[in-house]
């Protein structure tokens, strides 16, 4: 497949470019452009983002494989990264990730046959007062995880509905 950045992509790219002094520092910004245009930066898609800001494939590929966030591979429409460290392990991380992939039919490391669901399983996000929890597709937190709430979210995503922030309250503390 031949991957081309659309006018509308270009013109991003070229705003993005023009806020540093230097092209570089437009790497990361710009490979998330192509990410959602293509839905990853696989090697084919980090020469087109070379290409485009005039740098060496090398850097690009190097930018790209160092961060978790760019998906070197295709995934699904829906990345779940399900956080399993130590915070989330005791909250039930792998109960919540076991069940998902009951419930979609796949194993960690997987997409649904369908393309809709890839499904990770992943250390901290930074969220452990907030376990267990997942992130959506590199953006929305689903936080204090139950198995009810796992399988709403997965309608909501089927069905297409957008999904809100969640608003977490810190717990009030009394002057002693």
């Amino acid at each position: 497949m031949a991957y081309e950045f659309t006018k509308e992509d270009l013109k991003e790219i070229e705003n993005i470019k023009a806020k540093y002094p230097e092209v570089m520092p437009a790497t990361l910004p710009t490979l998330w452009v192509a990410q959602r245009r293509f839905g990853h930066v696989e090697p084919e898609v980090q020469r087109l983002v070379a290409a485009t800001l005039g740098l060496p494939e090398a850097h690009v590929h190097g930018v790209a494989n160092f961060y978790t966030q760019y998906y070197k591979v295709k995934k699904g429409k829906h990345v779940l990264d399900v956080c399993t460290c130590l915070s989330c392990q005791l909250c039930g991380g792998y109960d919540i990730l076991h069940h998902l992939e009951d419930k979609l039919g796949i194993k960690a490391g997987e997409t649904t046959e369908d393309g809709t669901f890839t499904l990770n399983q992943v250390e901290c996000l930074g969220a452990c007062g907030y376990a267990p929890m997942l992130q959506v597709t590199n953006d929305r937190y689903v936080n204090h995880l139950t198995k009810e709430k796992v399988d709403n979210l997965i309608e909501k995503l089927k069905n297409g509905e957008e999904l809100e922030y969640e608003q977490i309250k810190m717990p009030q503390h009394k002057n002693i």
